[in-house]
């Protein structure tokens, strides 16, 4: 792609940086086919060459109009269209620059500023995330109501609180230290909403990590990786975030070294291992935003470098396996999970249209319930066809989007790697047992054989 940036805009790092990327598109239009938005409006600037022009004529032309920050505001980031682009174009790090750029200079209602205030104030804190999960459960039978009074995104969000409340205390779980002074020393990183909504997944990946030998440690002053802030275009938030995750890793790795840092969010996972990025130009944090990041491993990861060790029970239970996009887009892992699991002693099954985004996309079911309901119904509807006893996925966002939308339960990857390992089976199962499926003997297998409770 021809730029018209002047010498004096280039001396901006921003702007140099966007020249760079945008150059690297050659309008070969591969990555519109692959686009969820385009897939469902059809409108070239719901697309990412649309997008990628309406971009650099923002960058080019010093302004920010409302269609620019319409269109843009619409992107998932489910960074699918850079798994298709063969040019290499950095979508990721170009529509980071354009959020900020947005949020600085952008136009939005006193509505859409309060609504994005609240979330970044609220998500990234666990305890005033549940306080409002409490307050949403109250409000959740009148949502209906509320969507006819015209409220569409406050109805949206009230879809997604849990229908039985949460306790009201965040218990986190205790580090797991062995004995062996060989063994592999890693960092658990439990993630602020995953923290809320499922707890049991961090400590599915405890029991699982314990068994393969592997001292786990969670860290105290650990915080919000910074995802929710940094796709809200608040950068410096964003930063500051990672600042604090970064001290309270280096203070840890201070006392004995790190094999690595686990993530059990997908989100999250592709938020950490761009803290290089993020911090490159903070002298203060840049190399040890660097030695981070290139510490994070997603779960999946690390267990295949270490060899998951053979499954205790063959369910040959049928898995719908869901890609999370930052997963199989962001990290690059797609095919990764499934071979774990397939050693685990489970059944694949390919759900259609795998590359196409659910809708969840951090907070992007609140700000456009309408493109996010579309994209969960048919990510539905291509669950239904494969008619999966289990679907699994490595992100909690996906999980809250798409449950109560298929008979099947929403397992993590974890927890299934955990249960046919050794451990307890996933409390979801029981919607399996509950249908008369014949998982109840498999259950009470678990809980016999199980190594780690």
């Amino acid at each position: 792609m021809q730029t018209s940036f002047t010498a004096v805009q280039l001396a901006d790092p921003t702007n140099a940086r966007a020249d760079a990327i945008l150059k690297r598109c050659v309008h070969c239009g591969l990555c519109i086919a692959t686009c969820p938005t385009y897939v469902l409006t059809g409108d070239e600037r719901d697309s990412p060459r649309g997008r990628i022009y309406l971009m650099k004529q923002m960058f080019e032309e010093r302004q920010v109009t409302p269609s620019m920050t319409y269109h843009i505001d619409r992107c998932l980031s489910c960074f699918s269209c850079m798994t298709t682009c063969p040019s290499g174009v950095d979508y990721m790090h170009l529509v980071d620059l354009a959020r900020t750029r947005i949020e600085m200079k952008g136009h939005r209602t006193p509505r859409q500023h309060t609504l994005r205030w609240i979330l970044s104030k609220v998500l990234p804190h666990p305890g005033r995330f549940r306080l409002a999960l409490m307050l949403g459960g109250l409000a959740r039978p009148f949502r209906g109501l509320i969507a006819r009074l015209g409220l569409e995104r406050p109805a949206a969000a009230l879809a997604l609180v849990p229908p039985r409340l949460l306790k009201t205390k965040i218990a986190r779980p205790r580090s797991e230290i062995g004995k062996n002074p060989k063994a592999k020393r890693v960092a658990l990183m439990l993630g602020c909403v995953q923290e809320v909504l499922a707890p049991s997944i961090s400590r599915a990946a405890i029991r699982l990590l314990r068994r393969h030998g592997v001292d786990v440690v969670v860290v105290k002053d650990e915080t919000c990786c910074g995802a929710l802030v940094h796709s809200l275009g608040k950068e410096e938030e964003a930063r500051r975030y990672a600042r604090r995750n970064i001290d309270a890793w280096t203070a840890v790795i201070r006392e004995k070294p790190l094999d690595a840092i686990i993530v059990t969010t997908s989100g999250c996972g592709t938020m950490v291992k761009d803290y290089g990025n993020i911090l490159a130009r903070d002298r203060g944090y840049a190399e040890r935003a660097a030695y981070v990041a290139a510490l994070a491993r997603d779960i999946t990861e690390f267990i295949d470098e270490i060899g998951l060790t053979p499954p205790m029970l063959w369910t040959g239970l049928r898995i719908a396996y869901h890609a999370a996009c930052s997963l199989q887009h962001g990290q690059k892992l797609d095919v990764l999970p499934l071979s774990l699991l397939d050693q685990a002693g489970f059944k694949i099954l390919q759900i259609p249209e795998g590359h196409l985004c659910c809708g969840s996309a951090g907070t992007y079911n609140l700000f456009e319930p309408e493109l996010s309901g579309q994209l969960r119904e048919r990510k539905l509807a291509n669950i239904a066809k494969v008619s999966p006893d289990v679907i699994v996925t490595a992100n909690i966002g996906c999980m809250m989007q798409l449950r109560g939308g298929t008979a099947a339960p929403f397992v993590h990857t974890v927890e299934m790697l955990d249960w046919a390992t050794g451990g307890p089976a996933p409390e979801a199962l029981g919607k399996l047992k509950d249908a008369g499926h014949p998982i109840e003997a498999l259950v009470e297998l678990a809980k016999q054989t199980a190594l780690v409770d």
